[in-house]
């Protein structure tokens, strides 16, 4: 089986903005078929664990009718910010479970912060597993999952086989870690997706990311085929080499002045290509 290419929704909300999205689901989710996408990853700007149930009824029929899976959910805006709360979805997860069935999804994104949130992950892993459904923690700034050995770590102490990680690189890259093939090697056995998007380390850039092990690290988005950034094929390249067959999430955001159409064509001529090995 191949990977499967999914868009995710962040690619229709403003610049700096994660809590509404300038492009209706409506618009989106058509033009991502027609590019050739296979799913939709899910965020709260579009639905969250607080949309009305007729609402998440719709979507579910707009992505059946042109035969678009979402990929994974991400419930509510805190998950995205990684703010304070990001880790009540552990303490409730629920509702998080709950609109994962309701738009067909596998897989649930949920975030840690401390070894305190252990305990919580593990009954919210069980509670997910009785209904066949599977938490995923990106690699990411600011949690227990700034790198692969933190990673690797934690997963063996939540230790549930229904709890894995997302790769995701540009937070690697700002935490001081591995975040090339090899990181993907090494995540492999944990590996429930992968999440694309590219950055450098910029100190003239006014975005920050708040990692624990570096401080604020001063980082900036680039265009997909911009030589300075992260390289996509040998990651691409990797993960067919280990056999990966799950979900490709091209997980970047728009950057000042950029058009989201030209964007989304960007990415799926880029990576529909190297996906399919060509």
């Amino acid at each position: 089986m191949n990977m499967k290419l999914s868009l995710s929704v962040r690619i229709a909300e403003p610049p700096k903005q994660k809590d509404v999205a300038a492009i209706p689901i409506d618009v989106l989710a058509p033009h991502a078929k027609a590019l050739g996408f296979d799913g939709i990853s899910m965020r709260a700007s579009v639905l969250s664990v607080d949309s009305p149930a007729d609402q998440v009824r719709r979507v579910r029929q707009l992505l059946d009718t042109l035969g678009l899976s979402v990929s994974m959910v991400s419930g509510d805006i805190p998950l995205a910010s990684n703010d304070a709360n990001a880790i009540r979805a552990l303490r409730n997860i629920t509702p998080y479970l709950d609109l994962a069935d309701g738009v067909g999804s596998k897989m649930v994104r949920v975030m840690m912060h401390s070894g305190e949130d252990i305990p919580f992950a593990q009954r919210a892993a069980d509670e997910a597993a009785e209904r066949g459904l599977r938490l995923v923690h990106l690699t990411h700034w600011g949690t227990m999952f700034e790198t692969v050995e933190e990673s690797l770590e934690t997963l063996a102490t939540v230790g549930r086989d229904n709890f894995g990680v997302a790769f995701e690189p540009a937070n690697l890259l700002a935490c001081g870690g591995d975040y090339g093939p090899d990181a993907i090697e090494r995540l492999t056995p944990h590996l429930f997706n992968v999440f694309y998007s590219t950055a450098v380390r910029d100190p003239s850039s006014s975005m920050t990311f708040n990692s624990r092990r570096q401080g604020p690290v001063p980082m900036r988005f680039t265009a997909l085929n911009d030589p300075d950034g992260i390289p996509a094929a040998p990651l691409v390249k990797r993960l067919r080499g280990t056999g990966y067959d799950g979900w490709f999430t091209v997980h970047q955001p728009l950057r000042d002045n950029e058009d989201a159409d030209d964007a989304m064509r960007a990415a799926a001529d880029l990576f529909r290509g190297l996906i399919a090995g060509n």
